[in-house]
């Protein structure tokens, strides 16, 4: 059963030029370090204002999750890096989300007589 991890991040809209560039280097550093790589996103339209970054992937199990989650936070250079961003922070939060599969099983196509 998979899974979708998100981080979900309201900045003051007057940082928002900080922010983007600090979550440039995040991205540069999830490629480095081979973590997960996440899909950023930002509302449209919907509940969520603007000034809102959402950081999302799909892992394959819950301990993926965990494991993901837990390497990020041991990390030195990340830590680092959320330090910094941390100050734009208007609330921040995690979601994990479970994957629901309703696709109906195939049938196997039965062949026509000739």
């Amino acid at each position: 059963m998979a899974y979708v991890l998100r981080f979900v991040q309201r900045f003051r809209a007057e940082d928002e030029a900080a922010f983007m560039a600090l979550e440039a280097q995040f991205a540069a550093l999830e490629r480095r370090k081979g973590w997960p790589r996440g899909r950023r996103c930002r509302p449209f339209a919907g509940r969520e204002p603007v000034h809102t970054l959402v950081w999302e992937c799909e892992l394959p199990t819950l301990a993926a999750v965990n494991g993901a989650v837990a390497a990020m936070g041991a990390d030195p250079d990340h830590a680092r890096l959320l330090k910094r961003q941390i100050p734009f922070f208007l609330e921040a939060w995690t979601e994990v989300y479970e994957v629901l599969d309703f696709e109906a099983p195939r049938r196997p196509q039965r062949r026509r007589a000739s």
